[in-house]
């Protein structure tokens, strides 16, 4: 794993009330300093938990994409053992959705620096859980950025 003076921390999850049900993604992105710069929330109306976890990594992709013009080390930390080792290539993904949300971040990687995904306990993850239930319960995104 990356750590240098343009390398992003990025903690995700995702969680479906139901599994399937309402879901939401979630993420929080900080600056190699440690200083948060995005929290942000997507309500997806109806996923599954996998689908939800995929769709936190693909939201963080996103906004950095959109913030960073130049390349930058990204550090994802994430409670799903599944999604941490398909992602990470050392399972295969079988489901077709889960499949082409993967391509999508593939194609989003390729202009970044280096990526790396890494499995951390639920315990240290506790703030992008709390934003997904909080994107849950009000049914509608979220966004807060601090200066850049």
């Amino acid at each position: 794993m990356a750590e240098n003076n343009r390398s992003l921390k990025v903690f995700c999850d995702g969680g479906a009330r139901g599994n399937p049900g309402p879901g939401a993604a979630a993420c929080i992105i900080t600056d190699p300093a440690g200083k948060k710069r995005f929290l942000c929330g997507k309500y997806l109306s109806w996923a599954t938990n996998n689908q939800a976890e995929y769709g936190a990594v693909r939201l963080a992709l996103k906004v950095i994409k959109e913030n960073y013009k130049k390349r930058v080390d990204v550090n994802f930390f994430l409670d799903s053992d599944l999604v941490v080792n398909q992602l990470s290539g050392l399972f295969k993904v079988k489901n077709a959705a889960l499949r082409s949300i993967l391509f999508e971040i593939r194609t989003m990687e390729v202009s970044l620096g280096k990526v790396y995904y890494k499995r951390v306990p639920r315990e240290e993850n506790e703030e992008a859980d709390r934003l997904v239930n909080k994107v849950i319960d009000e049914k509608k995104d979220l966004r807060e950025t601090a200066s850049i």
